[in-house]
Parts: structure tokens; C-alpha cells; sequence
């Protein structure tokens, strides 16, 4: 079983920039595909980033494409999301997530994801 825990979220201005970390627990993530999701008040939880096992590949909603950074560690066993020229669209709760299967492909599918954090929550203000 894996406990994920999301740090590094706030209030930040537009046009800031935030880095979560997502530490895990419980087992290593090296095999397995590591994701961010958030979900904004009132809106279904949505995909974010996602990287694969040895961070070969990763993938971003068309939303974050060029402004946010998805990478991992998987010495420390933590997944990072560095956000930069963040705007009030991008406030939401962030949830870290992890697939189950080993060597899997990376998913945009909320669905796809076996794992989650608690979240962390991110305010950005005009």
C-alpha cells in the first residue's frame, strides 16, 4: 500500500509560480507511472501531469502545456510539479496519484489512477 502525501501548495498572484512535492510511503514508486490531478470548487476532478516509471515520458493537459514541469525522484520517492505563470484558472485542490501496475504507460484518465493523496491547495489571486 502506498501513503502519498502532496506538500507546497498556497496563495500565490498571477503570473507566481509554486513547486509541489508529492512524498511517498509504504513502497517504492520506481516502477510505477506517478501523476498530478486537481480539482477545482465546484468542477470534476481533472489530469494534470503525468510521468512514467523512469521518467522517459510525460504528458500534460493542454491547459498546463509549457507552464508547468511534471519530474520525480525516485531515490527520494517523491514526485514534483513545478508551476510557473500560474493563473486564477489554476486555483484548485492538487492531488499527487500513483497507477498500481508496474511499467505501465502514462494516463490522462482520472480513472486510471490506483493511489492518491489527501491534496494540497493551491489559490492564485489577480
Amino acid at each position: 500500500q502506498m501513503q502519498l502525501v502532496e506538500s507546497g501548495g498556497g496563495l500565490v498572484q498571477a503570473g507566481g509560480s509554486l513547486r509541489l512535492s508529492c512524498e511517498v510511503s509504504g513502497r517504492t514508486i520506481s516502477n510505477n507511472v506517478m501523476g498530478w490531478l486537481r480539482q477545482a470548487p465546484g468542477k470534476e476532478r481533472e489530469f494534470v501531469a503525468a510521468i512514467r516509471w523512469d521518467a522517459g515520458k510525460t504528458a500534460y493537459a493542454d491547459s498546463v502545456k509549457g507552464r508547468f514541469t511534471i519530474s520525480r525522484d525516485n531515490a527520494k520517492n517523491t514526485v514534483y510539479l513545478q508551476m510557473d505563470s500560474l493563473n486564477v484558472e489554476d486555483t484548485a485542490d492538487y492531488y499527487c496519484a500513483a497507477r498500481r501496475a508496474f511499467f505501465g504507460s502514462v494516463s490522462s484518465r482520472v480513472h486510471d489512477y490506483d493511489y492518491w493523496g489527501r491534496g494540497t491547495r493551491v489559490t492564485v489571486s489577480s
